[in-house]
């Protein structure tokens, strides 16, 4: 996985891998979720990638987007 930039400063996110038509996002609590273009939506993954890669604002996108933060495919407990 890649470390997430923070740009903020104040982000939950520690880091995220992009595959093709998935984002996985670990949170610093060690749990990583797989949002996939079939469970969060393809538009939604597309900016959650958009995010990763700039280092701002991912944790805030999933946080504010119930049908993301809900939508995830899968989790895994300690990444």
């Amino acid at each position: 996985m890649q470390r997430y930039g923070n740009l903020s400063g104040d982000s939950g996110v520690d880091a995220y891998e992009i595959g093709d038509d998935f984002i996985k996002v670990r949170f610093r609590t060690g749990v990583a979720y797989w949002y996939t273009e079939r469970s969060a939506g393809a538009a939604h993954v597309a900016v959650l990638k958009r995010l990763a890669r700039r280092g701002q604002g991912l944790g805030t996108y999933i946080s504010q987007h119930p049908e993301v933060r809900d939508g995830y495919e899968k989790k895994d407990p300690d990444d």
